[in-house]
């Protein structure tokens, strides 16, 4: 059984910095892309940041400049370092782990609260 299990979340006031951590269990093959989503109260689930096999990177408009996704050093594992961060970024906080060889599937971890305030 696959498992991904986010950490680092937490209270930070605006401007102030995070970093989210993620690491997998009991998978055998390098997940192809692995990245962040977030959902904030009353929208929908969104792509925070994604980073593919060949190291190829993709951000959010709203966070681009300000967050950077990277691999861990161990097998199937990502970080995302959060900078200069607003309160428009207070949300639950997904991990993301896909295998795309011929088909596609997703594994998620339970998600972890990033919240910004004063």
């Amino acid at each position: 059984q696959v498992q991904l299990v986010e950490s680092g979340g937490g209270l930070v006031q605006p401007g102030g910095s995070l970093r989210l951590s993620c690491a997998a269990s009991g998978s055998i093959r390098r997940f192809d892309v692995m990245g962040w989503y977030r959902q904030a109260p009353g929208k929908e689930r969104e792509l925070v940041a994604q980073i593919f096999s060949g190291g190829r990177t993709d951000y959010s408009d709203s966070v681009k400049g300000r967050f950077t996704i990277s691999r861990g050093n161990a097998l199937n594992t990502v970080n995302l370092q959060m900078n200069s961060l607003k309160p428009e970024d207070t949300a639950v906080y997904y991990c993301n782990g896909q295998l795309t060889f011929v088909t596609s599937t997703s594994f998620w971890g339970q998600g972890t609260q990033v919240t910004v305030s004063s």
